[in-house]
């Protein structure tokens, strides 16, 4: 029951109607026994800026998350960014802290890297194709490098912004192998869409699978639908995939110890999120 010491947690986007955090906070705060709520706040790039003023008085928020199309731009708002942050160029998470000053992190691709090895994947030594490095995207090809990925493939509209991306990585991961490509590698282990395509009805692939090795795992990080028409697909050719689902939930237990939430363990949160 909400009351006059419940705090506030929200996700922030341009649009708000896919995200599908706030119902599985709501699961997790209800058996956690946190009194507090996590609500969607549909704001565009001006009234970005204002709110992150006005959340700076709000005694009683906590924290939020960010979704498209602001996690490239929310990071020069915030007064800290994490090293992660800040070699991503990203941020999709954001703490008050109690001197008033917000910070930011990103753990998009930390979540997506988890999600994998939750399902027996790894990515050490594999070559990877990702598809998109905007927000979600950066903090994927950072968290691929970290985690030592063999070869990364990268492929984006924006010429400018990959060629940034790479400019980070090969300063941060001077031995990592990355490149720009427009057509899928004759070998692969993972296909990752990490654009918009697939959020609307009607949009087209962001890569035909059927160019892909049939032993290729086809990864999204769209959340709704769960079933993209890529992921159909691939699945249509008997190839193995990994849904937005399992990035965001593996994000969860990540949120909770960089917000200051107790919780049981990561098996536990899981756990909850499936009920959601």
């Amino acid at each position: 029951m909400i009351d006059g010491n419940t705090l506030i947690f929200a996700t922030c986007g341009n649009p708000v109607a896919q995200v599908r955090l706030p119902q599985v906070m709501e699961v997790v705060f209800r058996e956690l026994k946190v009194n507090a709520v996590w609500v969607p706040m549909h704001v565009d790039h001006e009234g970005l800026k204002v709110l992150m003023q006005a959340l700076r008085t709000m005694r009683n928020f906590r924290g939020l998350t960010v979704t498209i199309p602001h996690k490239p731009a929310i990071g020069a708002m915030l007064d800290r960014l994490s090293q992660r942050a800040q070699a991503a160029g990203a941020v999709n998470l954001v703490r008050l802290d109690p001197d008033g000053k917000l910070f930011g992190d990103i753990v998009d691709g930390a979540g997506f890297v988890r999600g994998l090895e939750l399902r027996g994947h790894s990515v050490k030594g594999a070559t990877v194709w990702l598809v998109g490095v905007g927000g979600a995207g950066s903090a994927i090809a950072a968290a691929l490098a970290e985690a030592r990925v063999g070869q990364l493939f990268l492929r984006d509209a924006d010429a400018q912004r990959v060629k940034a991306m790479i400019d980070r990585l090969k300063s941060r991961y001077p031995k990592l192998a990355v490149e720009v490509v427009e057509e899928p590698p004759a070998a692969m282990d993972f296909a990752v869409n990490a654009t918009p395509l697939g959020l609307k009805t009607g949009d087209p692939l962001p890569f035909d699978p059927v160019q892909l090795p049939v032993s290729t795992i086809v990864c999204d990080i769209i959340m709704k639908p769960r079933e993209t028409q890529l992921l159909q697909a691939a699945q249509a050719r008997g190839m193995r995939v990994q849904h937005g689902q399992h990035m965001m939930d593996a994000q969860v237990p990540m949120y909770l110890e960089f917000l200051g939430i107790p919780f049981p363990g990561e098996k536990t949160v899981l756990e909850l999120c499936s009920r959601a």
